[in-house]
């Protein structure tokens, strides 16, 4: 890291601190040369190959614009997509990769969706996954039905 006063090619880390959504880190350096101090942000970058090709960064912003629409009409709030976002965002980032299909962020999007909402999640599951017929979504209500149930009958077996 170059000094911005005297341009001195290294410096040294003297604090290190997380952001408060843990996204980047906040680094306090001083250069050894003229020893003034100053801080720097770290952020890691993440890409997003869409269908067509196109690359553009990550955004938690269109992963609660596109789910919004999903949750229309639905008792879901402003916070509860800002929190899906985010675990969907750390799930993405688990992997490690700095580059990740766009398909892959709608898949990491259905399980959260499901969880906060099942209308909304069968909303966007139906556009995501392009159901065409009622055998698609009868199908999927099936599932979450046994899903349902076999999740109810563990819980009763636990208490």
């Amino acid at each position: 890291m170059h000094c911005p006063f005297c341009r001195y090619p290294d410096s040294r880390v003297t604090d290190s601190r997380t952001s408060d959504d843990g996204a980047s880190i906040r680094r306090r350096r001083q250069c050894p040369e003229c020893s003034k101090r100053f801080s720097t942000t770290e952020t890691s970058s993440l890409v997003v190959t869409k269908r067509s090709g196109v690359v553009e960064s990550f955004s938690r912003d269109k992963i609660v614009s596109g789910v919004r629409k999903a949750c229309q009409g639905r008792p879901v709030n402003d916070a509860d997509l800002s929190l899906l976002a985010q675990e969907v965002e750390e799930t993405v980032r688990a992997n490690g990769a700095a580059a990740i299909e766009a398909n892959d962020i709608g898949l990491a999007i259905l399980e959260p969706l499901r969880k906060l909402d099942e209308v909304a999640f069968m909303r966007f599951a139906s556009v995501y996954q392009g159901w065409e017929s009622l055998d698609d979504f009868e199908a999927a209500i099936k599932l979450l039905k046994l899903e349902k149930s076999v999740s109810n009958e563990s819980l009763e077996a636990a208490n």
